[in-house]
């Protein structure tokens, strides 16, 4: 049976004046624009032309129609505890675990988070059949605090804080090398790779505008790897393992921006050798979450321990320059 997939896009200022054919082209590389002509298109609730020119805020959704096998859904479904840092009738804060997939897509049709969220709670439809409530994206192997949309009224106003980037959202990362500075800002436009899709790169034109802020926890000069924080200026894909990577300090167990392999060979402590070669799966984790509450304007503030991996590599640091 054909099912319909719903998607909601918001127009950056970097987009104001881009014409809606041509945006939605880099929004979909998945589908041709003569495909994108035929999907439903409104724009804040109103049919849109092609032609017509975007401005900055516009909230666009589309409707992409399923002419083949049934897409995934988001079902509720109870595969591992909630980690619930706070919930009301609008918004859930949620610490999100490594390892797990935001939602269903062709390759993770269960066990996701969004259907474990469905097991405990209901959740806002405007995300579309497959992310109900969702507002924001962690990676798989990324850990740390979310929010969720319950309510109609709560997606709506997220989705306008996060484009406006109207909040606070700090990581912590493990990252090879030992900068000679303290602090740092990294900025640099952000694109999808042209020779893999899944991958994103820093690129000298074209693209979205990055901006990430660091600064130095921590070094462990023995093991030449350092503790970084990272805040988000912008929310781009990847961005904080583009840019420290990009950089010359790619994130510990990244497996497509960590050039691990490089590195191993210079790693001579059996514990971390043996944590490196056994983790797939970056060392970072979305340690601060700060913003308005959508309904109430109460301000919210989050912040939630490193997991069990991270402290336990942290362990095997402080033990290697003790």
């Amino acid at each position: 049976m054909a099912t319909q997939d719903t998607r909601t896009f918001i127009v950056e200022q970097s987009d104001a004046g881009t014409r809606l054919d041509k945006f939605l082209a880099g929004q979909m590389p998945d589908f041709s624009r003569s495909e994108i002509q035929r999907f439903h298109i409104t724009r804040d609730g109103m049919p849109v032309k092609m032609s017509e020119r975007l401005r900055t805020g516009d909230v666009l959704v589309v409707d992409v129609p399923d002419v083949g096998p049934a897409q995934p859904t988001a079902t509720a479904s109870y595969d591992f505890d909630l980690d619930i840092l706070y919930e009301d009738d609008d918004i859930i804060v949620i610490n999100k675990p490594r390892g797990v997939v935001m939602y269903p897509s062709a390759g993770n049709t269960d066990g996701t988070l969004v259907q474990n969220i469905l097991a405990h709670c209901s959740l806002s439809t405007l995300g579309g059949a497959t992310r109900p409530g969702v507002v924001h994206r962690l990676d798989k192997d990324t850990s740390g605090a979310m929010v969720f949309a319950k309510s109609d009224a709560a997606y709506r106003a997220l989705v306008k804080t996060f484009m406006a980037h109207d909040l606070t959202r700090k990581y912590v990362a493990f990252v090879w090398g030992i900068p000679t500075w303290a602090e740092a800002d990294i900025t640099g436009n952000i694109a999808r790779s042209s020779r893999n899709r899944q991958k994103m790169s820093m690129v000298k034109s074209g693209g979205k505008p990055a901006h990430t802020s660091v600064a130095v926890s921590d070094v462990w000069t023995r093991a030449g790897v350092s503790l970084m924080r990272c805040t988000l200026m912008t929310g781009r894909t990847h961005q904080i393992r583009v840019h420290l990577s990009a950089h010359g300090f790619p994130v510990l167990c990244d497996p497509v921006y960590g050039r691990g392999a490089t590195r191993l060979g210079s790693v001579r402590n059996a514990d971390l050798l043996e944590f490196l070669k056994t983790h797939d799966g970056q060392m970072l984790h979305a340690e601060v979450l700060d913003f308005v509450h959508p309904v109430t304007g109460v301000p919210l503030h989050f912040k939630v321990r490193m997991p069990d991996d991270m402290q336990e590599l942290k362990a095997i640091l402080d033990d290697m320059d003790s």
